[in-house]
């Protein structure tokens, strides 16, 4: 019995990293269609987030059956409910990707990056799919050293929403009302990516300490 329950909880870990992996082809399919106004590349996030989903409902479903079947105690339990907050973030983060491919199709025709903002998102995206791969990775080897990279690209997408905000409202801006709708979305998108991946990378590091203050310590997260 207790080789099985292994087996469940090394398949918990090895459908996270399958998620995540799925996130990481989103994000950076929906930040290149995102710059380059490719609504066929935008479309394919958009449909492929009912299988991220699929597959975050399958993996909260087993681990679901493992707290109902085999009771774990200690390191176990963490593991299980962690694994259960963990699919919740990613499964926001393929929202996400999908939100941006949308406001791509959207302004189709047209591009949906606002005049003057073009390098700035298309560094945002960088640093998404940075993320998300790096995130990949932790998830799969656990890794601490990718948890400092994942939160220094976190603070890096922080600073860029914000120098977003400053341009829109600054005296000089000459975009119009849909324009400023556009940039401070996308501009929220692209942070509250960083965010979750730094939410995920924050409870990894919960199960490698035990200490949940420490790990909070470890990486600062904005509330979601």
């Amino acid at each position: 019995m207790r080789e099985v329950f292994h087996q469940s909880l090394e398949d918990v870990q090895g459908r996270l990293v399958e998620i995540s992996e799925l996130v990481t082809i989103a994000i950076d399919k929906a930040t290149r269609a995102f710059g380059t106004s490719d609504v066929a590349l935008a479309e394919e996030v958009i449909e492929a987030d009912a299988v991220i989903d699929e597959k975050a409902v399958e993996l909260d479903e087993l681990a679901i059956e493992i707290l109902a079947r085999q009771q774990p105690v200690a390191r176990d339990l963490r593991i299980v409910v962690s694994a259960l907050r963990m699919s919740a973030s990613l499964e926001r983060m393929g929202d996400i990707a999908e939100h941006i491919a949308q406001l791509t199709r959207m302004r189709f025709p047209e591009r949906a990056i606002p005049k003057g903002l073009k390098s700035t998102f298309l560094r945002m995206g960088e640093l998404d799919v940075e993320a998300a791969r790096q995130l990949t990775e932790l998830l799969r080897t656990q890794d601490g050293d990718l948890i400092d990279e994942i939160r220094n690209a976190d603070d890096k997408l922080d600073e860029l929403h914000v120098s977003v905000f400053e341009k829109v409202l600054s005296d000089s801006w000459q975009g119009d009302p849909s324009a400023t709708v556009d940039a401070t979305l996308a501009s929220r998108y692209h942070e509250r990516f960083g965010d979750h991946a730094v939410s995920v990378a924050k409870k990894v590091a919960y199960l490698s300490t035990g200490d949940w203050t420490s790990a909070t310590d470890t990486i600062d997260v904005v509330a979601p």
